[in-house]
């Protein structure tokens, strides 16, 4: 999956394009990511016993990959993510993530 969690992350669609956040939760297996202040929901929760006050719980829904575009720690763009394999001798190869604008390393 290209967006890790902690990743910096820009909305591509939705009632908050534009906006920029953190990636809280990955889910890979359903291609989907929870993002920091963006797509909330809120819950409406009754009132338990009597005398106490409802409340409306806001929080984070999980968003699909594809409206998010991943911002370059380096150039601070939106980019699409690159790999790049670097062979070293005597141990396994390394897979990193690469911007497709300024070609440095994602961390």
């Amino acid at each position: 999956m290209n967006i890790k969690k902690n990743d910096k992350v820009k909305m591509l669609s939705g009632k908050d394009r534009g906006k920029i956040a953190k990636v809280l939760q990955v889910l890979p297996a359903t291609n989907k990511v929870s993002v920091e202040g963006l797509n909330l929901l809120i819950k409406h929760l009754r009132p338990r016993q009597q005398g106490e006050k409802g409340q409306r719980l806001e929080f984070p829904s999980f968003v699909a990959v594809s409206k998010l575009s991943l911002i370059c720690p380096k150039c601070g763009k939106a980019t699409r993510v690159g790999f790049k394999i670097v062979k070293k001798e005597g141990a396994r190869d390394q897979k990193f993530r690469i911007c497709r604008k300024c070609q440095e390393i994602i961390e």
